[in-house]
């Protein structure tokens, strides 16, 4: 895993290399849901090149794919208190969100178990929702009216430039909640179970904990 940039594909192929030259066995690679070489979206391509990379490098491999992150959610926590809006481009498609202590626990269980090695983890939370159905359930853990507001891609762009992301980081985010609008990203796994022996954390579960940092 690297900082998100626009050198992200080339720094992570070198690792790739230097890892297979310095000897190491296993490498277990945070990946993103649907990664493939022709995918539109910048980040889905890049990770699939990287998968292959190692793949192809005589190392074991872990492959984990998250969808999107519950925790990316408190970017908006700025509008969400002051304004009682969640503003993106998401349309109403359903995501199947996740929690990352639940991407962390796997990683975890992939790093230190053995039997995951050749393996490709599509993780998950337990259930897809659209962001209303998101901001709804958020509505009930802040005890305040959340409304989703579908913007346009270039609303969304606009916003990150003006938060400091820069242009490559931005234009991605947008292809993915392109990707997200077309319902490419419902899909509910059982990995993370399968993988960490507990139960994916719910939204709800996320709003609850998180509800502090909503508000603050």
């Amino acid at each position: 895993m690297t900082n998100s940039s626009e050198r992200v594909e080339e720094q992570q192929l070198r690792f790739v290399e230097r890892a297979r030259a310095a000897g190491v066995r296993h490498i277990v690679y945070l990946s993103q849901l649907h990664a493939a070489r022709n995918s539109p979206v910048r980040f889905l391509h890049y990770h699939a090149v990287v998968e292959h990379a190692i793949s192809d490098s005589g190392m074991a491999f872990t492959h984990l794919r998250p969808n999107l992150y519950m925790q990316g959610l408190l970017k908006f926590r700025f509008s969400i208190k002051s304004e009682g809006q969640m503003m993106t481009p998401a349309g109403n498609a359903p995501v199947s969100i996740v929690d990352v202590r639940d991407i962390a626990a796997a990683v975890a269980a992939a790093l230190t178990q053995s039997g995951h090695e050749g393996k490709i983890y599509d993780i998950t939370g337990p259930e897809s929702l659209t962001h209303a159905e998101i901001a709804s359930q958020l509505s009930t853990a802040l005890g305040k009216q959340i409304t989703f507001v579908d913007i346009p891609d270039a609303a969304m762009r606009g916003a990150l430039l003006s938060f400091g992301f820069p242009a490559w980081q931005a234009d991605g985010l947008v292809e993915d909640y392109a990707h997200y609008r077309r319902g490419e990203a419902a899909a509910v796994s059982q990995a993370v179970p399968d993988v960490t022996g507990r139960p994916a954390r719910s939204f709800r579960d996320f709003a609850a904990d998180y509800k502090h940092a909503f508000l603050s």
